[in-house]
């Protein structure tokens, strides 16, 4: 029996050593590569499923509104129907940009796409000025009106705002007989610039082969610049490529905290200027969206882009790894706290009085401010814990 003992013992022995040193390994793997290869698949969650799907819908409902406009500008073209239809395909398409705005970073600043096609309020005194300039009807209305729009009217004149203070007026949409025929040229022209920087964007990130030919080829005829001037990367692939030669950010943790610092960015530009601007008194006109009173839903739609962000996915039923799922594993109060945050900042946004262009100085808009206030507290936490 001794003769038999003494292997099962060495065998027990040498079984207990192996699982110990296992867990030693385990235990002992460098803390920033762990967090590394956790943060990599919520990389890839981030720019194929936030970013590049939020700016596909972004181009194809830029494609739908100038379409819409197409059909307003024609002969007999100013039904109630195709009206409905082109300010309805002008909320689509505002819903995907504020959505985006977690990230107006990448493209979106290199090239000035944001100030290019989202300035506000409107100039509306420089809008008259440019609808009695004969050249300039005549131009805007001639083949590349788009081209001539983007290069000749300011930023003040150009994007969603132009388009929105010729479709509605006080929160309604406009009857046929009050738009005049010059106003759709400059749509129509404004709307075809506001297309190409949208499908410019989706470019920009998924690369070029990536898109449908139609998109290929608009930005392409129009020589539009679609990657950085220092990279052969597309946007999304520098991402991707985190911490990998070519890639401008180090690390994936970098990368993981260039998505956070967005979501700060916008959380509090929601709170303290798109909110507290008109809220303050600091400037009462300074109003997003206020000819289709469609400022609230635009509040909204930026802090689901933070959302988006955060979770990883737009499609709240297919969400995969996301920075969410690391802050859980290191700090799952800090985690419950941003989602609460979210939850409270969207919540609170929606109390404000209808509409907030005439509701911006209530109780409830000061309330608004402050839960977008803990959200950017709150995102500023997460930081700090990616860089521990």
């Amino acid at each position: 029996m001794k003769n038999l003992r003494f292997p099962l013992y060495l065998m027990l022995a040498t079984l207990f050593a192996s699982g110990f040193v296992a867990c030693s390994s385990d235990d002992d793997e460098d803390p920033f590569a762990k967090k590394e290869n956790t943060l990599a698949p919520a990389i890839s969650q981030y720019v194929n499923n936030t970013v590049i799907a939020t700016y596909k819908s972004l181009a194809d409902a830029s494609i739908r509104l100038y379409e819409a406009i197409g059909e307003l500008k024609k002969d007999g073209g100013k039904t109630e129907a195709n009206l409905t239809a082109a300010a309805q395909a002008w909320k689509d398409t505002r819903v995907y940009w504020e959505r985006s705005e977690a990230f107006l970073f990448g493209a979106v600043a290199d090239f000035g796409i944001d100030p290019h096609i989202d300035t506000w309020p409107l100039d509306e005194a420089a809008f008259e000025v440019a609808l009695k300039t004969e050249n300039s009807i005549k131009n805007m209305g001639a083949e590349g009106g788009d081209v001539w729009a983007s290069e000749h009217l300011g930023v003040a004149l150009l994007g969603f705002h132009g388009i929105e203070y010729i479709l509605f007026k006080n929160g309604n949409i406009k009857s046929g007989n009050e738009i005049t025929d010059k106003e759709l040229i400059y749509a129509y022209a404004v709307a075809g610039d506001l297309r190409n920087q949208c499908v410019r964007l989706e470019v920009s990130w998924a690369g070029i082969d990536a898109v449908a030919a139609e998109k290929k080829s608009l930005v392409e005829d129009r020589e539009l610049q679609v990657i950085p001037s220092n990279s052969p990367l597309s946007y999304g692939e520098n991402m991707l490529t985190a911490g990998k030669a070519g890639s401008t950010y180090r690390t994936v943790t970098d990368a993981a905290e260039a998505i956070i610092a967005g979501c700060i960015t916008i959380s509090d530009e929601v709170g303290e200027t798109k909110i507290g601007t008109a809220h303050r008194a600091d400037d009462v006109n300074y109003i997003e969206s206020p000819y289709s009173f469609n400022s609230k839903v635009d509040f909204v739609d930026n802090i689901i882009s933070i959302e988006n962000a955060y979770l990883g996915g737009v499609d709240p039923n297919k969400r995969g790894a996301s920075v969410s799922d690391y802050i859980k594993s290191i700090d799952s109060e800090l985690d419950t706290k941003i989602k609460n945050a979210i939850t409270n900042a969207k919540a609170k946004i929606n109390a404000i009085p209808f509409p907030f262009a005439q509701h911006y100085n209530s109780d409830e808009a000061g309330v608004a401010m402050d839960a977008c206030g803990d959200l950017t507290a709150a995102l500023e936490k997460v930081q700090e814990a990616l860089r521990r």
